[in-house]
């Protein structure tokens, strides 16, 4: 069966505190909350929203995720890369053996979409 499944936009107070596996703060005292909002029946899809606020993360990725930005400014910066400059508005993948710190310059709030790694 096909389904299409439509994400709300969540509100504000809502949301989960949350604590990601393979992100460890390097500066300032940033904070994020996530709002998964749609898990495939297999669990290998997970959607939803995360908002962060600014600060420096170091982060380890394990899964592909697709970002739509819908508010805010970030600095990637993969180790030993060239850093990329993403803001509201931009789309952008992050392939799953990624290793890099997020600067978060201004609040972000980005759509999300996870696979994870076969």
């Amino acid at each position: 069966m096909q389904t299409v499944t439509k994400l709300a936009a969540p509100a504000p107070a809502d949301g989960d505190p949350a604590t990601l596996d393979g992100w460890v703060v390097v500066s300032g005292t940033p904070s994020m909350k996530t709002w998964a909002l749609h898990t495939s029946s297999d669990g290998s899809m997970v959607s939803g929203y995360w908002e962060a606020t600014p600060g420096t993360y170091h982060a380890t990725y394990t899964a592909y995720e697709f970002v739509h930005m819908i508010a805010g400014k970030i600095i990637i910066t993969p180790d030993g890369g060239t850093p990329v400059t993403v803001s509201a508005g931009d789309a952008f993948v992050v392939e799953a053996d990624f290793k890099g710190t997020w600067e978060i310059l201004e609040t972000v709030r980005k759509h999300f979409d996870f696979k994870v790694s076969a």
